[in-house]
């Protein structure tokens, strides 16, 4: 039975390829092919399978479709083919010419019987067709399609689409695909060996899955070949494994860097420890959510401009906030750390509450713009654009913020302040002042911080835990107060921590990077990039 039924299969599908070859049928019309389905013999309504596909009409898809279905009809009286409209259930369709007829009492409807041969037959008419679409995506993916589901049956359809096909990257999809349809046959070793060598260049797991069943259940120098492939292509993976952590090390350490960088003036300059620096980073948050919630219900077409106009908002709002701890509180905490840490406890317990109270404790939605949807291919890495944009924000972040402190006079009294706090205030520098306006850039920064990481996080009022603890991390490692420190501390420990995942998980790897800061701290107790400057030494 099995042998009786590949011989019909093989058969079917040489009546498919002939017509598709030939195109002799194409001036017949898709009028004359689809009245073949009116025949009373299965082979004739077999031949108007191939008709119908040789037509390359557009509608052809959609009565193969139906047929395969067993949802064709002819209708009496006048004997037209008729298939269910989609759009419209309840009603059909002429098959050729696709104009709604609306209901039909189902009494005058004959069904369209079809036999194994012709559903072999259909599904080789439909991958023809898919193949030779005039649309390329749809193309392309029917030969990725037919790489993930291999098929013996689909090669001589593939072999004649790629004879027609002109673009290379559907062209070389189309060649693999008939590369992993003769694996899947019993064609001779020697075009298995080749089919072999094309499976292998694409270098993935799919690859991996199409050759482990030749390593697994064949015999001699196609098992060998097979097995040196998957040993080859093992090894390429973990190279680009190891490439992909690094990408994804810089993006978790871009987005430490943004958490971070804040934190390391503010305790730098004054020495604060400000337990509420989170909640600047989630308040920013939640000026991205309701910017994009404004544009929702006001103005739906700036919705990608969203993010631009929640930066300046979410700046000036934590910068505002940050001023008025800094005069409120801190400025009374000066010199009793433990109190100081204390106080901006409470203050973020009271942010964090008061969000709570206004947006509720669920997650916010914030959607990406167009421009930051989507991912990039590069070989074995997907790189998601809202990473890259991140990546590039935060390094855009650090230069300006760099720029300023070297080139500014705010920065330069900034920079005396940090270095011999009681010589600048001889000198006519307003101290107190520059305290206030450097916790404000501070925590408008960690703003910025939030609107950036709104893109890749839930926005809810625990958003800023989960970011303060690793922020004093990298302060501690770069070295405090040091710009320079600080982006390389970031980095670095975004990278370490990708690499350790996979082996730890995600908690020991925090453990042990944690462990890691405390003993390095014992030797370097200043950090990567100490400060330099009477007041380093205080």
């Amino acid at each position: 039975m099995m042998l009786l039924r590949t011989i019909a299969v093989l058969a079917a599908s040489l009546i498919v390829a002939s017509f598709l070859a030939t195109g002799s049928v194409q001036a017949a019309g898709l009028d004359t092919a689809v009245s073949g389905l009116k025949e009373k013999s299965f082979s004739k309504r077999l031949k108007a399978v191939g008709a119908i596909a040789a037509t390359g009409h557009e509608r052809a898809a959609d009565i193969l479709n139906a047929l395969s279905s067993s949802k064709a009809f002819v209708a009496a009286p006048d004997g037209k083919v008729v298939i269910p409209d989609a759009a419209s259930p309840g009603t059909y369709v002429d098959a050729i010419t696709g104009e709604n007829l609306g209901a039909i009492d189902r009494g005058s409807l004959k069904k369209v019987r079809i036999n194994n041969r012709m559903r072999g037959a259909i599904r080789d008419a439909l991958g023809g067709l898919t193949l030779r679409s005039k649309d390329r995506g749809r193309r392309l993916a029917a030969a990725r399609t037919m790489i993930a589901s291999p098929d013996a049956a689909a090669f001589e359809n593939l072999t004649a689409a790629i004879a027609e096909e002109t673009d290379a990257e559907v062209r070389l999809a189309m060649q693999r695909a008939r590369a992993a349809s003769v694996l899947a046959s019993s064609a001779p070793d020697a075009d298995k060996l080749a089919a072999i060598k094309l499976v292998q260049a694409m270098g993935n797991q799919q690859a991996i899955s199409l050759l482990a069943p030749l390593a697994a259940g064949e015999a001699g120098a196609v098992a060998d070949s097979a097995k040196t492939a998957i040993a080859a292509i093992n090894s390429t993976l973990a190279v680009w494994r190891n490439a992909q952590n690094v990408v994804y090390g810089l993006s978790l350490g871009s987005v430490l860097l943004l958490a971070a960088i804040g934190l390391a003036i503010t305790f730098g300059v004054m020495g604060v420890i400000n337990m509420a620096h989170g909640e600047m980073v989630m308040l920013g948050a939640y000026v991205t959510f309701m910017v994009q919630e404004v544009i929702r219900q006001t103005m739906p077409g700036l919705f990608d401009w969203s993010l631009l106009i929640a930066l300046p908002l979410a700046f000036a709002l934590t910068g505002l906030v940050g001023i008025a701890m800094e005069r409120g509180i801190i400025r009374f905490l000066y010199g009793r750390p433990l109190e100081t840490l204390l106080a901006t406890w409470g203050v973020s317990l009271i942010l964090q509450q008061a969000v709570r109270t206004i947006f509720g404790p669920n997650n916010r939605e914030v959607g990406n713009p167009s421009w930051m949807s989507g991912s990039l291919e590069f070989g074995q890495l997907t790189l998601t654009w809202n990473r890259l944009y991140i990546i590039a924000f935060a390094l855009t972040i650090f230069a300006l913020l760099f720029l300023a402190m070297r080139f500014t006079g705010f920065g330069l009294q900034m920079r005396a302040v940090v270095q011999n706090r009681r010589m600048a205030g001889s000198m006519g520098i307003r101290t107190k002042w520059i305290d206030a306006l450097t916790f404000g850039l501070g925590s408008g920064i960690a703003g910025l911080a939030g609107v950036a990481i709104s893109q890749i996080d839930n926005v809810s009022p625990n958003l800023g835990q989960s970011y303060i603890i690793d922020s004093f991390m990298v302060v501690v490692f770069g070295g405090v107060g040091n710009l320079w420190g600080t982006l390389v501390g970031a980095l670095t420990l975004g990278i370490a921590n990708k690499f350790m995942e996979p082996f730890a998980g995600a908690v020991l790897a925090k453990v042990l990077i944690l462990v890691f800061i405390i003993l390095f701290i014992q030797k370097r107790p200043r950090g990567l990039f100490a400060l330099k400057g009477r007041g380093a030494e205080t």
